[in-house]
């Protein structure tokens, strides 16, 4: 394609900044490429070398290389920047989004196959997110639910305890005690939860109970076919299955079990679970006890602790949004009215008993 004679100044600014932005997506693919092995590695590459197409389109409308180009968007200077030191599972979300926002569908000047790659190359991205995500869903949960829990239910505590009047050391105390009560109590309940899946998955594997016994089992009328038939498989199934594996016992073969599928990675470790639970919950509750830590007391506590929570709240909701492909500031605002609200109703209450008690 070559660039159009009638092409006006806003055509070919527009083309330059399509140019950029394909351009520098494509070095944002290389470099998560380069972190990456086999498959993931190669899809990435691929990737890369789409928006190599991409660019000689936009290229070849502007007649080469212009003199003078735009910066990149700034969505897409912000994954440049990220695909250089975070994750790849934060990159790939971004991106994710990035594809989903594509203009070349109202573009009249970019090809039906190239608006036809976008929606593709947005599939590709979920897909490779989807695997980031399903190996940090555990510790994530974990993070995420620990630290939140932290942050509202002590910014609760010490709302409601301040707004009685009570003297600033006993804030102080009662935030303390909320912490350590509430981080025991998280890493016990993440310990015994994650001890009880392990315990469950353990019980559900085969067993040699009956191994012993095939020997002397009648190689057509036995309930073997039943134990087979007891985890899943049709009639037919189980009985070849079941003949096979008796035949194989009177020939002093041992019987191969098929363990059902491991997800000891998935449930994780308890103590490992329970310790990092205790972090998670204390490093977001030690943030609303903060300004009594350091000597403040009354309104400024108040106000200096709910501005540090509301922080705090805003950035665990965008890390929400931005792994779930959704919104960062929609769910940065939806874990900031959930915990302000908490702290509202408690603190409401503390002034209704501080009155009463006065």
């Amino acid at each position: 394609m070559s660039a159009p004679a009638n092409a006006t100044a806003a055509d070919r600014k527009r083309w330059a900044k399509y140019l950029v932005d394909e351009r520098a997506e494509a070095k944002v693919y290389r470099r998560l490429a380069k972190r990456k092995t086999g498959e993931e590695r190669e899809i990435l590459l691929a990737l890369a070398d789409a928006e190599g197409r991409h660019e000689s389109h936009w290229l070849a409308l502007l007649g080469g290389e212009p003199a003078k180009l735009p910066r990149p968007g700034l969505r897409t200077r912000l994954l440049g920047a990220m695909a250089s030191g975070f994750g790849s599972i934060f990159v790939l979300a971004l991106a994710q989004a990035a594809e989903a926002r594509s203009p070349y569908e109202d573009e009249a000047d970019a090809t039906a196959q190239m608006a036809a790659d976008e929606r593709v190359h947005h599939e590709v991205v979920r897909g490779l997110a989807a695997r980031g995500r399903r190996r940090l869903s555990g510790t994530f949960r974990a993070a995420v639910f620990g630290a939140n829990d932290g942050l509202v239910s002590n910014l609760a505590l010490v709302m409601g305890i301040g707004a009685t009047g009570v003297a600033p050391g006993f804030v102080l105390f009662s935030g303390v005690a909320g912490l350590l009560a509430g981080a025991l109590s998280m890493g016990a309940g993440e310990f015994v939860s994650v001890r009880s899946q392990r315990e469950l998955l353990a019980a559900t594997q085969p067993s040699d109970f009956a191994d012993d016994a095939l020997t002397h089992v009648d190689i057509d009328a036995n309930e073997v076919a039943l134990i087979y038939r007891s985890r899943g498989m049709d009639h037919d199934e189980a009985l070849n299955r079941a003949r096979k594996v008796v035949q194989a016992a009177q020939n002093g073969i041992a019987p191969q079990r098929e363990a059902i599928e491991d997800d000891d990675e998935i449930v994780g470790n308890a103590w490992g679970a329970a310790i990092s639970s205790f972090l998670f919950f204390a490093s977001g509750a030690i943030i609303p006890v903060l300004p009594w830590i350091f000597g403040l007391s009354g309104v400024a506590a108040l106000v200096l602790a709910l501005v540090l929570v509301g922080i705090a709240l805003m950035i665990t909701g965008a890390m929400v949004g931005i792994l779930s492909g959704t919104s960062p500031l929609m769910r940065a605002l939806r874990q900031l009215a959930i915990g302000f609200a908490a702290a509202a109703v408690t603190y409401a209450l503390g002034l209704l008993f501080g009155v009463s008690t006065a």
